[in-house]
């Protein structure tokens, strides 16, 4: 249509041009609908406005070029101070704008525990988990016996699970599938994962695995099972069902783990180890608690509240917590070089 200055329709004058058969209404001018159209009561012919609603437009075309196609952190308000849309897509819901597809893994440097160049920038997440809930996946079947222990390499996609049945499973954590199995020979009593090294607690021997050159070595000592494995200061400790906590170190020389001390002092199995500070904390049988100074891998306190089996300990700030088969959690607090019993947590009935 051409638009030309003339005295009719507000100094308008509206050419028509139709192609052959069309007839109807004349195209707008400019885009909006005629208001005495809707109120059923336009008598203007031709009418510069429209005679129908407007189709719904199209969503617009996400950007190609440069910092185009990239999802902003709703926290950081976006562009031009403008904040994430909370409904989603649906009638109604929509700003007008082409919502993002938020990003379906988190940022990788925050796995792998290196920072993040981009900071509170950075589009994938800085967190373990992308969703406020959880929900099975899949089931991860294999396994002949109970499952003793399972770890996840820092940035890997590879899952480690260890179990009675004597194996060691590799899972692809894309696909869900069995990706390898290790044949231990004997029942996994527990495993940890440090650095590229896999380690993996037996009965009689702590084996271990290089992920990165598939070396593979036997580290002998423990007698019966190996319930607790913990790594500090450079050193690998390994709880044994005979009550004894032995060390090794990795030699580069040698290329290999070299026996470095044996920590006795418990008389029953060790079953829990942990490290906090430059404190070795473990629990066992006997009902006691041990703290070892990790610089001279000696005793320095000896903790006998709890009174049966001692399942597990953890370090949380300058507090010490315990659970016990005998139905309770104890809190130790650290005072003048030494743990005080700081009572056992209670039930409170809501």
């Amino acid at each position: 249509m051409d638009i030309e200055a003339d005295g009719r329709f507000g100094n308008k004058r509206v050419h028509n041009r139709l192609g052959p058969g069309s007839g109807g209404a004349p195209p707008s001018t400019n885009g909006k609908v005629c208001n005495y159209w809707r109120a059923g009561r336009c008598n203007r012919f031709p009418c510069p406005f429209l005679h129908s609603e407007l189709p719904e437009a199209a969503p617009p075309k996400r950007p190609t070029g440069p910092g185009g196609n990239v999802w902003r952190n709703p926290n950081t308000g976006g562009r031009g101070g403008g904040h994430h849309n909370r409904w989603g897509k649906g009638p109604g819901g929509g700003s007008g704008i082409a919502s993002h597809k938020p990003p379906e893994r988190p940022c990788k440097y925050f796995l792998a525990g290196t920072e993040c160049s981009y900071g509170e920038r950075c589009r994938y997440p800085h967190s373990y988990c992308i969703s406020d809930s959880i929900a099975m996946l899949t089931l991860l079947k294999g396994h002949e016996q109970g499952v003793t222990g399972i770890a996840l390499p820092a940035g890997s996609d590879k899952l480690y699970s260890g179990s009675k049945d004597g194996t060691v499973r590799m899972w692809d954590c894309q696909t869900g599938q069995c990706a390898g199995v290790i044949t231990m020979g004997r029942e996994v009593g527990c495993m940890i994962i440090e650095g590229p090294w896999l380690f993996v607690g037996i009965p009689d021997a702590v084996k271990v695995w290089n992920m990165q050159t598939a070396a593979e070595m036997s580290l002998t000592g423990p007698t019966g099972q190996v319930y607790a494995l913990a790594v500090a200061s450079e050193l690998l400790f390994a709880a044994t069902q005979a009550g004894r906590i032995l060390a090794w170190r990795f030699s580069a020389a040698t290329n290999c783990f070299e026996p470095a001390a044996s920590l006795d002092g418990h008389k029953l199995a060790v079953v829990s180890l942990i490290v906090g500070g430059m404190r070795l904390y473990s629990a066992s049988m006997d009902k006691t608690i041990r703290v070892w100074d990790l610089a001279t891998l000696q005793c320095i306190q000896t903790l006998s509240d709890h009174t049966d089996v001692v399942m597990s300990v953890l370090c949380w700030d300058q507090f010490l917590l315990s659970c016990s088969l005998d139905q309770t959690i104890k809190v130790s607090r650290h005072l003048h070089h030494h743990f005080v019993e700081f009572g056992p947590l209670q039930r409170v009935e809501t």
